[in-house]
């Protein structure tokens, strides 16, 4: 027996060594891997790193006890293998969960930083952690298989929980896809202006859940993905920041048209040279749509180089429309009805 425990005591002080020879190897290992262009080599030596001495050192102790007859075959009605095999499955979930942790924060945070949106950066420690808890479950689910345990009521109980998890995150997960999808159809991006519903103004974020527009009165509107992806968005920014301008204009019965038209051009071709906005190609144009009730109506049409602009270029154009149709005596008329009365003593 004392010979025994004096054997026992020599593999665990060469396992000790063992492990220590080890660590050196491997920290010179990655002092070789830093040097290296490729990052994979640095995770997967800190994946096996500290598992590998551990596994030396339980290794020597497992040969110590078993070997020289120190501990029974079973313990607590378990036998030793059992345990061994146990304690392999929690090496293995420890080697596999630093490894898919660090690989994904590595390539994946590199990967997020060369798109345009904060969707991949948010989504990436998402993963990380669901990772690596799905790991350690499946190896929770093994070391009980391992005892003789039962697992079919936690893996039903799992399931259970997993579908009611589903049902009171389906929000959740429908605004989570419709961000991928935004992100990977790309209709719009931070900084354009868009038109959803009844909101209108500028995309500031892009998220997981929502997508966030400041709108021109200087407000946040939080739009959940699953809703913008499934509803018409008019994006002002593609293909580019060009856009239309409609000016509608009314005059009197009895305007000549031909006339109207060309003042409505020069104040227009006057705009394109005199202020930053309007463009001259595409040129302007006019024209005539319809007789109204009381008014000629039409509309002179001009193109802005930016639709920030759109309300100085209204502007200028109206200014100068008032300024032109008063000093060339055309009249803009206003709504009026004409009413006839009859006398009495006449009927």
């Amino acid at each position: 027996m004392e010979s025994g425990i004096f054997y026992a005591v020599v593999t665990i002080l060469f396992g000790v060594v063992s492990a220590g020879v080890a660590h050196l190897i491997i920290q010179w290992l990655k002092k070789k891997a830093a040097g290296t262009e490729s990052q994979l080599d640095d995770i997967l030596l800190v994946a096996i790193g500290k598992p590998l001495v551990i596994t030396i050192l339980a290794g020597s102790i497992y040969i110590a006890l078993t070997h020289f007859g120190i501990i029974p075959e079973s313990v607590a009605g378990f036998t030793v293998d059992q345990y061994v095999n146990a304690f392999f499955i929690l090496i293995g979930a420890w080697i596999v969960s630093s490894f898919s942790y660090n690989l994904l924060h590595t390539y994946g945070s590199v990967m997020a930083t060369k798109t345009d949106t904060d969707f991949d950066d948010r989504l990436m420690p998402m993963l990380e952690i669901v990772s690596k808890y799905l790991i350690w479950f499946v190896a929770l689910l093994l070391i009980l298989a391992n005892f003789n345990i039962d697992i079919t009521p936690l893996l039903a109980g799992a399931g259970i929980a997993g579908i009611a998890l589903a049902l009171a995150a389906q929000d959740i997960l429908s605004n989570f896809f419709g961000g991928a999808i935004i992100t990977m159809d790309k209709p719009f991006k931070i900084g354009d202006r868009i038109k959803f519903n009844e909101y209108f103004g500028d995309i500031v974020s892009i998220g997981p859940r929502s997508t966030r527009l400041k709108t021109l009165d200087n407000q946040i509107v939080t739009i959940p993905n699953s809703k913008i992806t499934s509803d018409i968005v008019v994006n002002y920014a593609q293909p580019d920041t060009t856009l239309k301008v409609r000016i509608p204009f009314s005059v009197a019965y009895g305007t000549d048209m031909s006339r109207l038209k060309k003042i409505l051009l020069e104040i227009a071709r006057e705009a394109a040279h005199k202020t930053p906005w309007v463009l001259s190609d595409p040129a302007p144009s006019v024209y005539f749509l319809e007789f109204g009730e009381s008014s000629l109506n039409g509309q002179l049409i001009l193109w802005t180089n930016n639709y920030d602009n759109a309300w100085d270029v209204q502007d200028y154009i109206n200014s100068r429309i008032d300024e032109r149709f008063r000093r060339e005596g055309i009249e803009i008329p206003f709504r009026q009805v004409d009413v006839w009365m009859r006398n009495a003593r006449d009927s």
